[in-house]
């Protein structure tokens, strides 16, 4: 199948993930912690809904492709494509009604993602990467986006979901990376990668991801003209330290740093 069909497929796993989602974040959920007493892990009846919605149609359509997501079990697929799926990512902004919590789908072709879509229901927005491409569409319109021409990180507008998510020595590396930074904004999740992509950010620096998690992200920012990698200059994720920029010399400063001692 064309790269084309199965992008026209993610935009419907997306609104199926939507029909679920958005009711239940204007009317309010249970909020259950999927961690323990050390870490609050939260999850709604939103999460679980929209996850299965996708598997439903994902198994409907195409019986022989693997799916991996947050909340249920790994479905081994009999070929060389599987979906990657975040019903909610951001599940904390969720609970607090702030509008940034995205939907991620990817399509894995022999484990690499090839295809990226982010989600974000309330703000009608739907980011879209092949890693050649991408682009934004939003209240019917569609626009081809890019990546700032940033290079320099005293330039840089810097992005983590929640600095009190690193490690001790994380902790210290990102301030390193903080301090050098023009301006760092917090709380974004997978909507700050979108938005990195749109180039209204520059950097996006993240450690303990798992693959539902990165695997979106990773063609819509490459499509946009940006660089994805760790955080010592490999293009492994597999770790879940993750380092997106607008380009690969901001990354490279980037990693210089968080690398220093």
């Amino acid at each position: 199948m064309p790269l084309a069909e199965f992008t026209a497929f993610a935009c419907e796993l997306a609104s199926k993930a939507r029909r679920e989602t958005v009711a239940r974040f204007n009317q309010g959920v249970d909020v259950e912690n999927k961690g323990d007493e050390a870490l609050f892990d939260p999850v709604t009846e939103a999460d679980r809904a929209a996850e299965h919605a996708m598997r439903s149609l994902i198994g409907e359509r195409f019986s022989d492709h693997g799916i991996s997501g947050e909340e249920f079990s790994d479905k081994a697929g009999g070929g060389r494509y599987a979906w990657s799926i975040d019903p909610v990512d951001g599940t904390r902004s969720f609970i607090c009604g702030l509008p940034t919590w995205t939907t991620l789908i990817a399509l894995l072709e022999d484990g690499a993602p090839v295809l990226g879509l982010i989600d974000a229901p309330m703000l009608d927005e739907t980011y879209v990467g092949t890693g050649t491409e991408a682009w934004l569409a939003c209240g019917g319109d569609k626009a081809v986006i890019r990546t700032s021409g940033c290079k320099a990180l005293s330039e840089a507008r810097l992005s983590t979901t929640d600095p009190w998510l690193f490690h001790e020595n994380e902790s210290a590396a990102f301030d390193r990376l903080r301090r050098a930074c023009r301006v760092t904004r917090y709380g974004h999740d997978g909507y700050a990668y979108a938005r990195l992509a749109a180039g209204s950010l520059d950097l996006v620096v993240e450690s303990g991801l798992k693959p539902h998690d990165y695997n979106a992200l990773v063609p819509v920012v490459r499509g946009a003209g940006g660089h994805v990698g760790n955080w010592t200059g490999g293009l492994d994720l597999a770790g879940g330290a993750i380092v997106a920029a607008a380009n690969r010399a901001l990354y490279d400063a980037a990693v210089e740093l968080l690398a220093a001692s």
